[in-house]
């Protein structure tokens, strides 16, 4: 019989669910989810957790067990009650944790989890995966749940109720010992989870790895009313062998799948996985999992590794970020070392070399599994690059050790006709006899990069060029100056030299005598907003771009910091190129040379730079006078189109 009878007390408080959890609730109880048996799973995989955590606070808390040391969870179904009971002896809750931890998605980020949840069911159901909050799930099946809990080492138990409307209760409680009931009232149409046959396959179906046994206490009956017997059964029905111990042949995809939904609390099946044992120095044995989804907080600075640690089958900790490299948090799984001792800390594993080699080995097993998932399933590896491509970038610069690796992991979009990512082995492959170099330029997304006048010489040579689109390509581009022999270089940044242009064009600089006064012109006009102006190969339809230094700030790396609060950094001053086949450069190039036509070839120059920085992203420093130079233009062509001004006249005055 469970001891979760609610004390007789009138002290009842009645409290409002958080509005995100009220949300969420509505979603389960409006049946969102086609299995509805993943309740179990759930509720299951919470009390696993409970008894890995009271087992752990008894490392260094003596007697907090008590005579209370076998730990499992029990499973009651009560046919005529209506009720399941999912109980465990764990650490259970106290009145606040109740509070925080059913009445509040407890994570912080809930309002981002809440602008996700809209669309289609089938996506808002693995979003609730995602955000970790299985508990919910008892509604799916329960019109009202009844959690009582007693926390270890705490005398008194709390009771929380509600129905999934939007409210729920708490009273003192009647537990006699630590741990939780909870108390599924079933509604009709799902009393099937009452019977024994189908509580044990759903515990072989998703639990049956669990390393705590999982009881059921069952009762038959037979006869009725004075002739009435009642037959209680009691038996385990998991294996309770950790999954990773056991020999990989032994063990099934679908049992490798529901164990990665144990630990990451996800709902989908995991993309790749990788088992392995390593024996030498140190002994320890791996099972890492990568997500199809990236996680909501994979960005933010408080996310944690999602690799969990055990020694000798005896569970340490929850998210232990010494195992793992920044740039893999998206790694699930597990760790059991048979060499670090049961009472190992946080602080300690930051700097004991057991730990380091750990580390050093599941990074090599995590770049493993990432190399074979790119070499035998591709499309796999372009949903995983999708996902986390931007935080596998980050190790370029964390881990130099493993650079040559992570290179080879890297993929771009690109201007290669045949679509899809590339590879840089894939762009060297394809690169043109004589190309120099491996290309690439920098911005916000694709559809602004292929408009870029920066990469019009380049496509027109045919040369392949990759697209640069996360924040953190930037950095990327710092940390791998070259590839197989191969120098990046980036399309918005110094000169470039195209192979087989004439070479008549080297000499269109400020010393020749056809283009240096317009290239002093431009000067004089844009003074030190610019570090100067030179002629360029590097255009053949736009007639002007900025280009920064090889070695300055790009313009998307300004863009970027300022976006992230380092507005205060000066802006870097970029060349002017100008394209010296484009029909407007050429008759600038002749405006210059009448002493009357010096103020409008200012003005056009101005124009021309605003257009440049529009054209590389930049804001323009003075939007007003573009409009009006703009407008002034206009009118001037519109003019000319009408016959108001002779051919070679003065353009008529505007007011702008």
């Amino acid at each position: 019989m469970a001891e979760s009878a609610v004390a007789d007390t009138p002290t009842v408080e009645n409290h409002t669910f958080q509005a995100e959890t009220r949300a969420l609730l509505g979603l389960m109880i409006n049946s969102l989810y086609t299995h509805k048996e993943v309740f179990l799973r759930e509720l299951i995989s919470n009390a696993s957790d409970a008894l890995d955590k009271v087992r752990l606070r008894a490392l260094t808390e003596h007697g907090l067990l008590g005579d209370d040391t076998k730990l499992e969870v029990v499973l009651r179904p009560d046919e005529k009650a209506g009720t399941l009971t999912i109980s465990d002896n764990g650490v259970g809750m106290t009145k606040d944790e109740l509070t925080k931890f059913l009445g509040t998605i407890a994570f912080s980020g809930s309002r981002e989890f809440m602008q996700k949840l809209s669309g289609d069911a089938s996506k808002d159901a693995k979003l609730i995966g995602q955000f970790g909050v299985g508990f919910y799930s008892a509604f799916l099946v329960a019109q009202r749940v009844v959690v009582v809990s007693r926390a270890a080492g705490h005398d008194e138990a709390w009771t929380w109720t509600s129905s999934g409307e939007g409210t729920f209760t708490l009273a003192p409680g009647g537990r006699l010992r630590r741990g939780t009931d909870i108390v599924l009232e079933l509604r009709d149409e799902q009393k099937e989870f009452l019977q024994p046959w189908r509580l044990r396959e759903l515990v072989k179906k998703y639990s049956d790895f669990v390393g705590h046994p999982i009881v059921l206490e069952s009762e038959e009956v037979e006869g009725e009313g004075a002739d009435e017997k009642r037959t209680k059964s009691t038996e385990t029905i998991n294996k309770g062998s950790a999954l990773w111990t056991r020999p990989k042949g032994e063990v099934t995809d679908e049992q490798y799948a529901e164990f990665y939904k144990h630990v990451s609390h996800d709902w989908d099946d995991p993309l790749a996985r990788t088992h392995f044992t390593i024996e030498g120095t140190q002994l320890f044995t791996g099972l890492l999992f990568v997500p199809k989804r990236a996680p909501f907080d994979l960005f933010h600075r408080e996310m944690r590794s999602g690799i969990r640690l055990y020694v000798k089958r005896v569970f340490i900790m929850e998210e232990c970020q010494a195992l793992l490299p920044e740039h893999l948090r998206f790694v699930r799984g597990v760790v059991d070392s048979d060499d670090l001792p049961l009472n190992v800390s946080r602080e300690v594993l930051q700097h004991d070399l057991v730990v380091e080699s750990i580390k050093r080995q599941v990074t090599k097993k995590s770049l493993e599994m990432l190399e074979a998932l790119a070499s035998e399933r591709k499309d796999d590896y372009a949903a995983f690059w999708k996902e986390f491509g931007a935080v596998l970038k980050e190790g370029l610069h964390l881990d130099p050790n493993n650079k040559d690796r992570l290179a080879k992991l890297l993929r771009f979009e690109s201007t290669h006709e045949g679509g899809g990512l590339a590879s840089l082995a894939d762009y060297v492959g394809r690169m043109k006899e004589g190309q120099p170099a491996i290309y690439y330029i920098s911005g916000p997304d694709r559809a602004f990069l292929e408009k870029s006048p920066h990469i019009e010489g380049l496509k027109k040579k045919g040369y392949e060029v990759l697209f640069f689109t996360d924040a953190v390509d930037e950095w990327v581009a710092t940390a791998l100056p070259e590839f197989e022999g191969k120098k990046l270089v980036s399309a918005m940044k110094g000169e470039i030299k195209l192979e087989g242009e004439a070479k008549d064009e080297e000499k269109k600089d400020e010393a020749d005598p056809a283009w240096g006064g317009l290239i002093q012109a431009m000067k004089d006009a844009l003074g030190d907003r610019v570090k100067g102006v030179r002629m360029t190969e590097r255009l053949t339809d736009s007639p002007a771009c900025l280009v920064a230094g090889e070695h300055d700030l790009g313009a998307n790396l300004e863009r970027i910091l300022k976006q992230h609060g380092q507005g205060g950094l000066p802006g870097g001053r970029r060349t002017l190129e100008l394209n010296g086949s484009h029909p407007l450069v050429v008759n600038l190039r002749e405006l210059v040379k009448e002493p009357k036509h010096r103020e409008r070839v200012r003005q056009w120059t101005e124009v021309l730079h605003d257009q440049a920085l529009l054209t590389e992203g930049s804001p323009i420093a003075d939007p007003v006078a573009f409009a009006q130079r703009m407008t002034a233009l206009l009118v001037e062509s519109t003019a000319r189109e009408l016959g108001e001004t002779p051919a070679g006249g003065e353009a008529p005055k505007v007011e702008v």
